[in-house]
């Protein structure tokens, strides 16, 4: 996800075998963002802090883009984060048919 000033906020390590399938993905997170929660923990290899959602699988839902050098600086762009994430406007996804999603270039954020 990217601010509005194109700096990237987050990112997940998920992958997703379409782009309608991550489409969804990001629209959930979206819908349920008031009610998210992150665990701000501190990097494996490395100076800093960062922000993860945790997610059903082994795999964060979403983390931060980037380390952050203090503790309140992280818990900080979380919240911006969330706010983001709930000012993005709901998507109109493709309906599925039979062979897939048929998505056009101009339909992907």
């Amino acid at each position: 996800m990217k601010a509005p000033n194109g700096r990237v906020v987050a990112v997940t390590p998920a992958a997703y075998e379409t782009a309608g399938e991550a489409e969804r993905g990001f629209d959930g997170l979206r819908a349920g963002a008031d009610g998210l929660t992150a665990r701000i923990t501190h990097v494996r290899d490395g100076i800093g802090w960062i922000w993860v959602i945790p997610g059903s699988r082994t795999l964060p839902e979403v983390r931060s883009s980037r380390a952050y050098e203090r503790y309140a600086t992280c818990q900080n762009a979380f919240r911006r984060f969330v706010v983001l994430l709930a000012k993005q406007p709901a998507l109109e996804l493709p309906e599925l048919s039979e062979r897939g999603p048929s998505l056009r270039t101009s339909d992907v954020r």
